[in-house]
Formats: C-alpha cells, sequence, structure tokens
C-alpha cells in the first residue's frame, strides 16, 4: 500500500462543471452489443431444429 497511501484518503472528486449521469446512462455504457450481426438468429435457428428432432425421436438423424 505504501505506493497509494498520499491518494487513498481522499475524497471522490465531483466535477463542478459537469452533472452526475444517471446509473442507467452509466450501465448503458457497459451494455452488451450486436458485435456479431446474425449471431443470435443462427442460434434460434440451431435451437428450433434441436428441440424439434428432440420430440420427434429423431437424436440419431442429428448425429
Amino acid at each position: 500500500m505504501d505506493n497509494y497511501d498520499d491518494i487513498i484518503n481522499l475524497p471522490h472528486h465531483v466535477s463542478k462543471r459537469h452533472p452526475q449521469m444517471s446509473m442507467w446512462n452509466r450501465a448503458a455504457q457497459f451494455a452488451p452489443f450486436a458485435a456479431m450481426t446474425g449471431y443470435d438468429e443462427a442460434i434460434k435457428k440451431s435451437q428450433q431444429k434441436n428441440e424439434k428432432l428432440y420430440e420427434t425421436d429423431k437424436v440419431e438423424e442429428w448425429e
């Protein structure tokens, strides 16, 4: 802790110029984004195919 002894007990800075960001906006910065377009659709198609095979006991066809 020796490296941070000079700043460890300082109060949290609050800007006088800029209003604090709301928790909602702050969380939105870290929300996931669609980096791979079409991925969700491919997953849904695969899920539907697997569910259909499972329901009809045609698991052998999947393999």
